[in-house]
C-alpha cells in the first residue's frame, strides 16, 4: 500500500526517504531521473510494472505494520489478461505476505520473488545489499538482448 506522500502526490515510491527509485536504477547500472515521468518511462522501457497487492486497508500513517484490513487488487485478472508476465517481486514482506494470504491464484506458470523492502524503515540491509539482491530482475526485463516482459 502507497504510503501517506505517495497517495498524496499520485506517485509510487514519492517519499525521498523510500530508495525504490535509486535500488531500480542501479540494478540496471543507471542513475535516477528527476521527473516521476522520466523514472516511470525507465521501468516500462524495461517492460516492469508496478502495482499495488492491496486495493486499500485500513491503516494510520505510512507504516507496513499499521496495515489492517485489507482488500487486494483483482491481480487474478492482471494477470489472465497480461499471460507473458513470468515474474512477480515483492518490495518486502508484508506485500509478499498480503499476496500470499489474500490472492487466489494459481501461480505455477508465475516465478514470486520477494525482495528486501527499499523503504528506509528496513534498515537491516544497505542499499548496496538490496541492489545485489534486486539484480535478480534484470533476467525478466526487456534488454537489447532480452525483449521478455516481467
Amino acid at each position: 500500500m502507497p504510503g501517506a506522500m505517495s497517495i498524496q502526490k499520485q506517485e509510487y515510491y514519492a517519499n525521498p526517504g523510500n530508495d525504490f527509485w535509486r535500488i531500480i536504477y542501479s540494478v540496471f547500472d543507471s542513475e535516477p531521473d528527476e521527473s516521476y515521468n522520466d523514472r516511470v518511462s525507465f521501468v516500462k522501457a524495461r517492460g516492469i510494472a508496478l502495482w499495488d497487492v492491496l486495493a486499500r486497508c485500513e491503516r494510520s500513517g505510512s507504516a507496513d505494520s499499521e496495515i489492517e484490513g485489507g482488500v487486494p487488487n483483482d491481480l487474478t485478472s492482471l494477470f489472465n489478461e497480461h499471460p507473458s508476465v513470468r515474474c512477480v517481486c515483492f518490495n518486502g514482506k508484508k506485500a509478499h505476505e498480503s499476496f500470499e494470504s489474500l490472492v487466489a491464484l494459481d501461480s505455477s506458470r508465475l516465478m514470486l520473488k520477494r525482495l528486501p523492502s527499499s523503504s528506509s524503515a528496513y534498515a537491516r540491509k544497505t542499499i548496496d545489499e538490496k541492489v545485489a539482491v534486486w539484480r535478480m530482475i534484470r533476467e525478466y526485463c526487456r534488454q537489447e538482448s532480452n525483449t521478455g516482459n516481467v
